[in-house]
């Protein structure tokens, strides 16, 4: 199912000099962010659970989902040139199934590493506090990879509304209300945090580790399956 062409056009797309640079920022700032408040008040628990899950795993993780989830396959549906990938002779769910694989790794790469280091520079990863939140940020990327790329497939606005879905749903009503929480990515990627973190650490989640694990699979698999779906009912110019 893996098409290393279509792996190469992808990455090829996603790590341009201009989306390259997006998928640093948000990186890049809580890095600052937590060497700026290790300095200020020290190794601190309560800071670090704080810091990594209001603003890394609530905001970062599902804005970087956003940029590589829909420039996997947006773009290119947009502009029309993906015609020309479906013109050769590759299985429409495989272009999917890749296109999903490359922007998990490029979400977990920009998010899950850059989470552990600023654990890690935050309280030395005490209770394994960065490593639950890697963990977390890198189990979340595969859903809203899935998630994204579905919305790129069908519609034109996939950005602005996985932006709304993003800054709204997760940052906020999936951090804040109670009832939401179940419903929320973060919620359910957290489940997993909070086990490699034990009892000890502040790293708690809304939902059941059984419950999140099912609706994590759910998403994916259902997200991807849309996608792959939605594309086949692509035509090319000229066909019947």
């Amino acid at each position: 199912m893996f098409n290393p062409t279509v792996a190469r056009l992808t990455y090829r797309a996603l790590l341009g000099r201009r989306r390259a640079l997006i998928l640093c920022a948000l990186p890049a700032l809580l890095l600052v962010v937590a060497a700026a408040v290790r300095a200020m008040v020290g190794a601190d628990d309560e800071v670090t659970t704080q810091l990594l899950g209001g603003f890394a795993l609530a905001t970062m993780v599902p804005l970087v989902g956003v940029i590589a989830g829909t420039g996997a396959i947006g773009p290119e549906i947009d502009d029309g040139s993906v015609v020309y990938l479906l013109s050769k002779p590759v299985k429409r769910p495989s272009i999917i199934v890749t296109k999903l694989i490359v922007a998990t790794g490029v979400t977990a790469v920009f998010t899950a590493v850059p989470v552990l280091v600023a654990g890690i520079i935050l309280n030395g990863n005490s209770q394994q506090i960065a490593v639950a939140y890697a963990l977390a940020a890198a189990v979340a990327s595969v859903a809203y990879s899935a998630l994204f790329l579905l919305l790129g497939t069908v519609s034109r606005h996939a950005v602005v509304i996985g932006l709304i879905y993003s800054l709204i749903w997760e940052a906020l009503f999936g951090s804040l209300v109670e009832g939401a929480k179940t419903l929320s990515v973060q919620q359910w990627a957290l489940a997993l945090g909070e086990k490699v973190a034990g009892n000890g650490a502040d790293v708690t989640s809304s939902v059941g580790l059984p419950v999140a694990l099912v609706l994590l699979v759910v998403v994916t698999v259902g997200g991807t399956w849309l996608a792959g779906q939605k594309l086949r009912t692509l035509t090319l110019a000229g066909d019947e």
